[in-house]
């Protein structure tokens, strides 16, 4: 690295220092600058952590490209101008899970505010996502916050936000809370905060009631399309909250409809560094592995596992020609068994034509197909759960009515009151399922089995490829770029029927950094760069009317074998060009 460049990191973490207000993270900085360090410097400081359409997102630490104190203050005074402008005397719900620093980015956020004039109320401890939607909703607020990194690794954290319907927030709110936010950081300005005992003695800070978490858990026991299922006989769940802030909801509402909960009791307690599990990540097979052994322990009837904020859910479920086996459902099946139960309830009580069923473009085409043999009414989105919920207001006066959202990567709303993911409803609806289909004698793999018979078989993988730092951001872009220009026509040696370039075409779908093939047999090939990690995400779909579901399953297999090894080699030469 040249004089010219340390200097410039120098100079750029000695104001970092200046600004900073908590000791943890300045100190941090400082002991970069002694050692010397000036390659991981320039990891911290080569770009300012972006506020952006999806929230923020990125490792905890001192720098402009970390989450620390004073980049959620920058973007806090940022959105607290922006909801000022929009509403006299606003007010904000703030959230958070249960990652290393949470409690102090959300205790920040709520300083920031109130020293703006803008009224925050604060959950006394974590709580998960769809909590904090719910509570915006139910509190009539102006914005929401929740400090979360999802799924994401240990080192990270993240921010949030939510608009008055409970929704993340999408046009015009993102861009004009990025405009304010973006004039903050040019301004340099400090961040004033103010103390929450004299805020709270001005009236502008409050904690959120306890009336608010009850009346979420009732909401999410009405929504039980069978209640009977429970009182008839109480199904066994085994559940693990990944160290998450979802372990007291699941349990408490589980509890309430009448199921025996047992929790994995390594996984039972808040911790930020998720000590049991390399990714806190119910898509994870190795984060489910400590509740599949307590599943073939205790004979459970189903293992359930949620994230670190409680909006994705994992399932597992018992093999019933080997009882010594659990099988992970992928959050395709999940969202095809779901689509498949709420139908055919609804079907009973008749009015299925009007229902509206909402997914991401890289979900399931057995979505559609499964809602439409209904007669209803299947909508695709970007991937987001900002886009379902934007469908859901769209429908809101309307004859039409939503039934569920899905996204292949396990999120799932099944109920209106909420307009984010919720594994906690979609939890209970799971085990209700389940048990509704051992009624009949029919596991969920074997109702699985049923729809694939029915209509076919589908199988979809999701190839995601880490590619961290600067070099790979700039990776990424260079293999999108490879994409545009050199894969037009085949893949895999298969024809290409239609290509759709979510960036530069016109399509129905907004403007994204996405490729969309369409390929033979109603085979799909998706591929973007995540908005919320340093990852390439590759999505493939395959499908065969073959009526013999082992055969079916092995041309499936072949499909996307040949699929996933074009990918990686097209990978592979964008790579070897920095070598």
């Amino acid at each position: 690295m040249d004089t010219a460049s340390i200097q410039q990191l120098t100079e750029q973490a000695q104001r970092y220092i200046e600004k900073e207000t908590h000791p943890w993270f300045r100190q941090d900085v400082e002991e970069a600058l002694k050692r010397k360090d000036f390659e991981g410097l320039a990891d911290r400081f080569y770009q300012e952590l972006t506020f952006g359409t999806a929230g923020m997102r990125g490792v905890i630490g001192g720098g402009t490209n970390r989450m620390n104190p004073l980049t959620v203050g920058m973007v806090t005074r940022g959105l607290a101008r922006y909801v000022c402008s929009q509403q006299d005397n606003p007010l904000v719900v703030i959230a958070y899970d249960s990652r290393s620093c949470s409690p102090l980015f959300a205790e920040t956020a709520a300083q920031v505010l109130c020293a703006a004039g803008v009224r925050a109320q604060l959950f006394r401890e974590l709580r998960p996502v769809p909590m904090l939607s719910f509570a915006v909703r139910y509190l009539k607020a102006d914005a929401g916050i929740t400090i979360t990194a999802s799924h994401n690794p240990a080192e990270y954290n993240g921010y949030k936000v939510y608009w008055s319907d409970g929704a993340q927030v999408t046009p015009p709110h993102d861009e004009g809370i990025v405009r304010e936010v973006t004039a903050v950081r040019k301004a340099g300005e400090d961040i004033p905060l103010m103390d929450s005992n004299r805020a709270q003695d001005q009236g502008l800070f409050q904690w959120v009631s306890h009336e608010v978490d009850e009346a979420y858990y009732t909401m999410v026991s009405s929504l039980s399309l069978k209640p009977q299922l429970f009182r008839d006989s109480s199904p066994t769940v085994v559940f693990t909250p990944l160290h998450g802030s979802g372990s007291a909801p699941v349990q408490r509402v589980l509890h309430d409809l009448g199921a025996k909960v047992i929790l994995v009791a390594e996984q039972a307690e808040p911790d930020g560094a998720f000590p049991t599990v390399k990714s806190p990540n119910p898509e994870d097979r190795d984060a489910m592995k400590l509740a599949v052994e307590y599943g073939l322990k205790h004979g459970a009837d189903i293992v359930i596992g949620t994230d670190p904020d409680g909006d994705r859910l994992g399932i597992a479920v018992p093999v019933t020609e080997d009882k010594d086996r659990y099988q992970l459902i992928t959050g395709n099946q999940i969202a095809v068994l779901l689509c498949d139960y709420l139908f055919s309830a609804n079907s009973q009580q008749g009015g299925a034509d009007r229902l509206v069923t909402v997914k991401s473009i890289v979900t399931t085409d057995l979505l559609r197909v499964i809602t439409e043999h209904y007669g209803g009414r299947c909508v695709d989105v970007l991937t987001g759960f900002k886009y379902i919920a934007e469908v859901m207001k769209s429908l809101e006066g309307t004859d039409e009515q939503f039934l569920l959202g899905a996204e292949e990567s396990f999120g799932y709303l099944v109920e209106t009151e909420v307009r984010d993911k919720d594994a906690v409803s979609a939890a209970c609806l799971a085990v209700e399922m389940t048990r509704y289909h051992q009624t009949r004698g029919v596991s969920l793999l074997r109702r699985l089995e049923e729809i694939w018979e029915e209509f076919g078989y589908y199988e979809e993988r999701v190839l995601s490829r880490t590619l961290p730092g600067q070099k790979g951001q700039q990776q990424i872009a260079r293999l999108m770029e490879y994409f545009r220009g050199e894969v037009t026509d085949e893949i895999a040696g298969e024809a290409v029927s239609s290509r759709m370039d979510l960036l530069r075409d016109e399509a129905p779908l907004p403007k994204s950094d996405m490729l969309i093939y369409r390929l033979q047999e109603g085979r799909s090939f998706m591929l973007r760069p995540s908005g919320t990690e340093p990852k390439i995400k590759c999505y493939l779909f395959g499908t065969s009317s073959i009526k013999d579901l082992a055969q079916a399953r092995d041309e499936v297999k072949e499909v996307l074998d040949r699929y996933e090894k074009a990918f990686d080699r097209i990978l592979d030469i964008v790579r070897s060009a920095d070598e």
